[in-house]
């Protein structure tokens, strides 16, 4: 089934590598107009290059989504040039390991309350855009406890739990929350190929958990990022989907 957002307007708060990179990607080629925002104005650029390179309308701004003044900034700036929101996705992370203040800190600013943020600066315009939905990213660690990153688990389930509550609150406006969670995740630059050469035999021994025998790509979650902002979801809010390649099944 093709799924055709030609028409559409799409924002993805962190949106510049990685997974965020390949879900706006993949709205472009699905034919939406779409605006990114990250920190990093170089990779801003070269994503920027990449939807246009699409042929729809595309639109990008630096923007630090652990601030809450840039975040009411940008959200309005991104309604205005692409005409409106008909989709937000909020997949942005301050990857906050271990269990120090600092990892807290950027976990509760980044991941949990830049996405209460944006959904809210975001909600005047998907409620006039008719019939809206937001999808959130989290991760498979926030179902489970984790002794390495506590504070990333904790705050990825509380993304999970708003995610449900969102759904809950705006479902009679006629806007749709969902949830995805990602299992370990490969791309250039991202934590898991870094982890590849610093700590190999935690790799490994990830690999070897995986039942695919493999890390899952960006693109592979794009694919369920899509599918849930799209008409053939419209009977599903609320949710969480893992897209782990069976990872839990091995915890």
């Amino acid at each position: 089934m093709n799924i055709d957002f030609s028409g559409k307007r799409v924002v993805v708060c962190g949106g510049s590598r990685g997974i965020g990179r390949a879900i706006a990607l993949a709205f472009a080629r699905c034919g939406a107009s779409v605006s990114v925002c990250a920190r990093g104005r170089d990779a801003l650029d070269s994503v920027l290059a990449e939807l246009a390179s699409c042929g729809v309308q595309a639109h990008a701004t630096a923007c630090d989504l652990a601030n809450a003044a840039d975040i009411d900034a940008y959200i309005p700036a991104a309604a205005a040039a692409l005409g409106g929101i008909d989709v937000l996705i909020n997949n942005a992370s301050g990857f906050g390991v271990g269990n120090d203040e600092t990892a807290w800190k950027v976990g509760f600013d980044v991941d949990l309350m830049a996405t209460v943020r944006a959904s809210t600066a975001a909600e005047p315009f998907l409620l006039a855009a008719g019939a809206g939905a937001i999808v959130n990213v989290s991760s498979i660690s926030g179902f489970r406890a984790s002794a390495r990153t506590p504070a990333y688990a904790a705050v990825k389930a509380a993304v999970i739990q708003y995610t449900a509550s969102q759904a809950a609150l705006l479902a009679r406006k006629g806007v749709r929350v969902n949830c995805v969670a990602p299992g370990s995740i490969e791309f250039p630059g991202g934590l898991w190929e870094q982890r590849k050469t610093s700590a190999p035999q935690l790799y490994e021994a990830i690999v070897r958990s995986l039942p695919a025998g493999r890390m899952g790509t960006p693109e592979e979650v794009a694919s369920a990022v899509v599918f849930l902002a799209s008409p053939l979801a419209n009977w599903i809010t609320g949710q969480t989907l893992c897209v782990d390649g069976g990872q839990l099944l091995g915890a």
